[in-house]
């Protein structure tokens, strides 16, 4: 029996969403927290999980010791309207797990993209929402196109908002240690968080406010954070190269670091 239909709303009207956790050697590092925006998210798109959270932790716990003990996994909770005209009346759950590698912490390209992040008056963009993906897909498609990776997407009103596939942060001219603030146009990420908080506990502050376009093409260090790779660096951005510098890498291990007491 198929789990989703040619009927379902979610499959004609692009009522889904998801979130996405990880299991790394079975270190599954803020896992409740994911599961928890699983729930915020689908509230937000008048969807409904009748499953208590603890019913869910423990599904995602199970599925993880259902693989090798080293295995790196993607876990991916995700709830759909299976019903209703227009506005979803059903919905449904399904819970993935697949082998997905933790990227190394090697150097990706990025070039500054011309599409944006919708406004949060045309987009449920507080929310995890399938549908919002498309758009940063397009995105992926013409940075590989002209030879990048991954794109450097603008809000609404020309500010940077975040790479296509994760959140953006950058070394400034000044040094300081910057990321776009979250003005409702992006998903501010609970790796980004955590990040956040990882380098603060180093004495590093973390500013969060309004970025120009410009303010990349001469910062010192670029990276990201986010789930499927957590943290890593931006080695070419445009026509310039970066190294992989001090601020990332101290990032990238105090995370790592965070996960092994994270064990399931």
């Amino acid at each position: 029996m198929p789990l989703i239909g040619a009927m379902d709303h979610s499959v004609w009207l692009g009522s889904s969403i998801f979130d996405g956790a990880r299991s790394i050697h079975r270190m599954a590092p803020d896992l409740r927290a994911h599961c928890e925006r699983t729930y915020d998210s689908a509230a937000r798109m008048g969807l409904k999980l009748d499953l208590p959270i603890d019913e869910l932790m423990r599904l995602c716990v199970e599925g993880i010791h259902r693989f090798p003990a080293d295995a790196d996994l993607y876990i991916r909770p995700l709830v759909f309207a299976t019903a209703g005209l227009l506005v979803p009346e059903q919905c449904a759950f399904a819970l993935t797990l697949f082998d997905a590698p933790l990227p190394p912490f090697e150097g990706f390209s990025a070039h500054l993209s011309q599409r944006r992040r919708p406004s949060p008056l045309s987009a449920v963009t507080d929310a995890k929402a399938s549908a919002l993906y498309p758009n940063v897909a397009r995105a992926q498609r013409e940075a590989a196109a002209v030879g990048y990776q991954n794109a450097v997407v603008l809000d609404p009103d020309g500010n940077v908002a975040e790479f296509a596939t994760a959140n953006l942060f950058f070394v400034a001219v000044d040094g300081d240690v910057v990321t776009p603030v979250a003005n409702g146009t992006f998903l501010a990420g609970i790796t980004r968080a955590r990040v956040m908080r990882l380098l603060a506990a180093e004495g590093i502050e973390v500013r969060q406010r309004t970025v120009r376009p410009q303010e990349l093409d001469a910062a010192r260090e670029i990276f990201n954070s986010g789930n499927y790779g957590k943290v890593m660096p931006c080695t070419r951005y445009g026509n310039r190269e970066l190294a992989i510098g001090p601020v990332a890498t101290l990032a990238r291990q105090r995370y790592m670091e965070f996960a092994a007491t994270c064990r399931v």
